[in-house]
């Protein structure tokens, strides 16, 4: 298994859903992943619902908060990304060009967290842990495998993540093609490619590993998830994008094998 302790400072580090129907939604996980969950409470009222894989921490789910709700906005996965202090890395955002959109403040003994937009405009949480570091179970079927910057305007977003957290990028071989790859010192940390569609709206992505692309699409598709793009081969693997019965889109890869 791939357990983790810590994260370096840059790397995505954990992944939640906000939904409009938080037991919808971990139904559909449970069935798809083999996701458990821990409900815990929240001091707004409600559950943040943290999924576990073989006991360990590997997303959650949580209800849309009412502005969220209010404003229409609708379900997606968030990414987060870890800082070692939260309030120094995000006074860094606005004088790289982006803006900090929520101020820093404490999610009880977990950690410390913020949110901020890059200049193209695309959202991530930084997050400072406490006695949550994050995912603790990472590149296993049914957990987190990757993290992909969608983005318009590449030139403006990138180097906003490199000032404020570190993050490089350089274009690599991938296949025929080539990629972004974003690193945080000689690790890649995740990936940024231009959206596949119009109607794809800038975000951060979110993948899962599988053990079979093709099964966990036709296993989303028995309990109403549906299928967006693929099942394709890539040089990373086979992986298809997929959307929750609420709308949420999330890609799944079964990965290659690396080591020839």
């Amino acid at each position: 298994m791939s357990k983790r302790s810590s994260y370096t400072e840059g790397t995505p580090c954990w992944v939640d859903l906000q939904t409009t129907d938080l037991d919808g939604a971990k139904s559909f996980y449970a069935a798809l992943f083999g996701w458990s969950f821990d409900d815990q409470a929240i001091p707004e009222g409600g559950v943040y619902s943290m999924a576990r894989l073989d006991g360990e921490a590997v997303a959650a789910i949580a209800p849309q908060s009412p502005e969220m709700a209010e404003r229409g906005m609708p379900p997606m996965w968030n990414t987060y990304i870890a800082v070692d202090d939260v309030d120094a890395t995000t006074a860094k955002a606005a004088g790289a060009g982006g803006q900090a959109m929520m101020e820093p403040f404490d999610v009880m003994e977990a950690g410390r967290m913020s949110w901020v937009a890059d200049p193209a405009g695309t959202a991530v949480g930084l997050w400072q842990a406490g006695a949550h570091i994050g995912a603790t179970l990472v590149n296993e079927p049914g957990a987190l495998v990757w993290n992909e910057l969608v983005t318009r305007d590449a030139p403006a977003a990138l180097p906003f993540y490199e000032a404020v957290l570190g993050i490089t990028a350089k274009d690599v071989p991938m296949g025929e093609d080539t990629y972004t790859m974003l690193s945080v010192g000689e690790a890649s940390v995740g990936g940024a490619t231009a959206p596949a569609a119009d109607e794809v709206p800038d975000h951060w992505h979110v993948w899962f590993a599988v053990g079979d692309a093709d099964d966990a699409v036709a296993r989303a598709a028995a309990v109403g998830g549906r299928l967006l793009m693929g099942p394709a081969d890539m040089a990373a693997g086979r992986f298809a994008v997929l959307a929750d019965p609420q709308g949420a889109a999330f890609s799944v890869i079964a990965m290659a094998d690396q080591s020839s």
